[in-house]
This record gives C-alpha cells, sequence and structure tokens, in this order.
C-alpha cells in the first residue's frame, strides 16, 4: 500500500486514489488532502483489487478513479475495480481527462457514482464527496409517476426548442412555464406535452419542478436501440399528472455521450405520443444541435440585452450559416425587455436586430424575483405569482402556438 500522505498511527483510511500515477493528478492530491486531510490513500490499479480485500479497506468510502487517455487500453482493468468496489459497498468518483465518450459511458454503466472531469474544476471534488454521502431522496411514487404510453401511438406533436444563446438567460424558465401553459390552454380539450431537459450536465428542469433525478434516465439514453415505449415511458416522470418531464441524467455526463441518432429517436417516440414536445437544449452546440434543429417546428434562441448576447448570437449566425444549416428557423427572443414606456431601450432593441441582422420576434418582459423564488420552490409561474408580467406573456405565446397549430390543423 503506497501512500502519498503518511497515516498517523490507527488513523482509518476513509478514501483512495487509483490512478497510474497519482502524480500525473497533482490537483487531484490538492483536493483530496483539502477534504480528507491525511485520512486517504494512494493505490496502483492492481494493488486496488487487491487491497479491497485487505482488513483496512473496510474503513473505505470512496475511490477516487483517475484515468487518462492512455488507460483506454484498461477498460476491462477499470471496470473490474469499479465493479470490486461496489460489491463492497465502497462508491467510485471517476475522473477522467482526454478520455473519449464510449469508455466514459461504459465505466459509468459499470456503476462508478459520480464523473468529474480533469483538470478539476474548483470545489468540485468536494461537491461530489457530499453528494456521495447525502441520502438518497425518497421518491412519492403517488407524486411522481412514470407515464404509461400506448403502443402504437402515431401522434405528430409539434416539436418547439428554447436554446439559451448565453448563461442566465432564462431558457429554464421559458421552456418550463411555457410547457405548463400548453398543459392547461385549453380547458376542454387539454393537449398531451413533454418536456425534454437535454441539457445533460447542467439541465435544472428537475429542480424548477421539484421532481428527481433518476437512473433511468440515463439507462434509457444510453441505449435507445432497445428503447420501447415502454423504456421511454419509464424514464418519465409526471409533474401534477399533466405534464411528463424527461430529466437530466442524475450523474454529469458529457454531452457527446449520445448520439445524432439517439437524440432523433427519443424526439420520434416523444412526437408520437404528445401533441407538443418542448426542449430546453444546452448553451453549447454538441453533434446533434443540427438534428434538434432539422427536427424542431419552432426553435427559440433566447437573448438579452447586452454585448455577450449579441456576440453569441453573432457567432451563432455565422455557425449555422457556414454549415448551410437552417438559420432561418430560429426565433429570437428577448428576454427582460424594456418596458413599453422605455423609449431609448426600444430603440437600443431595434439597433441590435439591425446590427446583427437578425429579427427579434419575441420580448419577454423581466419577471423579477418571483421567477426565482418560483423555480426554487419547484413551481410554475401559473401556480407561484398568476400574475407576473412574464407569466401572462408565456400563457399568450402558449395559446398563439397552440391556435397555430389547431389552424394548421384544420388546413391540413
Amino acid at each position: 500500500m503506497s501512500s502519498v500522505a503518511p497515516q498517523p498511527e490507527n488513523s482509518p483510511i476513509l478514501a483512495c486514489t487509483v490512478s497510474r500515477d497519482v502524480q500525473n493528478f497533482d490537483l487531484l492530491i490538492e483536493d483530496m488532502e483539502t477534504a480528507l486531510g491525511e485520512s486517504w490513500g494512494d493505490l496502483g490499479f492492481a494493488e486496488a483489487l487487491a487491497f479491497f480485500g485487505q482488513p483496512e479497506a473496510e474503513s473505505l468510502e470512496f475511490i477516487a478513479l483517475a484515468i487518462d487517455g492512455e488507460d483506454e487500453d484498461n477498460l476491462v482493468l477499470m471496470g473490474e475495480i469499479i465493479a470490486q468496489a461496489k460489491s463492497r459497498g465502497i462508491k467510485v468518483i471517476l475522473i477522467a481527462e482526454d478520455v473519449t465518450p464510449a469508455s466514459l459511458h461504459q465505466l459509468l454503466r459499470k456503476g462508478a457514482d459520480e464523473f468529474v472531469p480533469y483538470p478539476l474544476p474548483e470545489h468540485e471534488l468536494q461537491s461530489a464527496i457530499e453528494r456521495l454521502n447525502s441520502p438518497e431522496p425518497e421518491v412519492n411514487q403517488s407524486q411522481h409517476n412514470t407515464a404509461q404510453l400506448k403502443s402504437g401511438s402515431s401522434k405528430e406533436g409539434a416539436l418547439i426548442v428554447v436554446h439559451g444563446l448565453a448563461g442566465g438567460t432564462g431558457a429554464t424558465t421559458m421552456a418550463v412555464n411555457l410547457a405548463w401553459e400548453l398543459t392547461n390552454v385549453d380547458k376542454d380539450d387539454a393537449p398531451s406535452v413533454c418536456l425534454l431537459d437535454l441539457d445533460l450536465q447542467y439541465g435544472s428542469v428537475s429542480t424548477f419542478l421539484d421532481l428527481p433525478r433518476r437512473e433511468a434516465v440515463f439507462e434509457m439514453l444510453s441505449d435507445t436501440d432497445s428503447m420501447d415505449e415502454e423504456v421511454f415511458g419509464q424514464a418519465l416522470l409526471s409533474f401534477e399528472d399533466k405534464l411528463q418531464v424527461l430529466t437530466a441524467p442524475s450523474d454529469m455526463v458529457p454531452l457527446d455521450i449520445i448520439s445524432p441518432e439517439d437524440i432523433e429517436r427519443v424526439i420520434e417516440m416523444a412526437r408520437a405520443h404528445f401533441d407538443y414536445v418542448i426542449v430546453d437544449m444546452p448553451k453549447t452546440l454538441v453533434q446533434w444541435s443540427e438534428t434538434v434543429l432539422q427536427a424542431a417546428h419552432v426553435y427559440f434562441a433566447l437573448i438579452e440585452l447586452d454585448m455577450r448576447s449579441a456576440q453569441n448570437a453573432l457567432r451563432m449566425k455565422r455557425a449555422l450559416q457556414s454549415e448551410d444549416l437552417p438559420f432561418n428557423k430560429l426565433r429570437f427572443a428577448l428576454n427582460r425587455a424594456p418596458k413599453f414606456t422605455d423609449l431609448s431601450g426600444k430603440s437600443r432593441v431595434k439597433r441590435m436586430g439591425e446590427s446583427l441582422g437578425i429579427s427579434i420576434d419575441l420580448q419577454l418582459p423581466d419577471g423579477g424575483k418571483q421567477v426565482t423564488q418560483g423555480a426554487d420552490h419547484g413551481l410554475p409561474l401559473a401556480s407561484s405569482a398568476a400574475k407576473n408580467p412574464l407569466r401572462k406573456e408565456l400563457a399568450k405565446l402558449a395559446q398563439s402556438l397552440h391556435d397555430l397549430g389547431r389552424s394548421d390543423a384544420e388546413a391540413a
């Protein structure tokens, strides 16, 4: 048993790093010392398997399995280390640098509890340890039912996408509240609505609606080849028995762990069973962004009246046009738009649209603190602040989208 930090007498070892050479992961050494003082050790791969059987290993709470690109040839050994740890009740934090999504996928399927990229983001190891130690939230099954989908259903639901072009533009707020307004848009003939959180790493739809994140989501996304109505339905959670939600996975997974084909299957399955499918996208463009863009009936690009939104809108425009992708599908929505009486703000909006060569089709008012408070309590604005100006605007948008869908259906 080699040890980076000298062990005080009789101090139990609570954790171990497991790596080819821990000196390659100097930030990990620092973070382990910060989190655990001297109650940790360091093992090589083969040593780890031998050590798990020793009496000293009984105090182990977790291992930090640190791998890089060179370790991809040893995936079977890595998988065995994870399996042996799990069989002894030892949690596994997977720390990876320059490892392909396919390899990460394989190791996460083996049972790694947490994934943290290397170099480690600040405080991320400590957060991962805290998550390991916090008990699983109990799911109240009567409150969060999974969906029972009818096999052979062949609706052709409208796909409405929301994509924030900068952090904090309110994309998740818009996606969640638009989805909820659509479920309530017609009291006599309520449409069925499914909300997909495709921001796989930082998606917070589950937080906004106080829904648990479940393993079933990752399992479904990992094997869409064999996904059927039952598997898809079990990955969904019901919010107040009206809105069906696919939350982001419980672990932070790489955005490219799923392929364009996976996303296509998920969207097709959702559209076949629901009248409206709302997608909350990651800010990052990934290999499957084009799949969603091509399939979308309406694609809202959310911006604010600031320089970073303007620059990102321009970069998005260039990126799509350089690849001959349908940039004209984007409907630019300005969140926290100036009030009707703010004439100088109105002229800034006009100048922004002209200088970027875009049409700002939708202006959403600033909902203020009520928006954050509602999200923190896990409630849509309609429930937490029905008279909020942003809520009223999103209700109007839902009504106009629904009316448009009906008139299209009648015309067809």
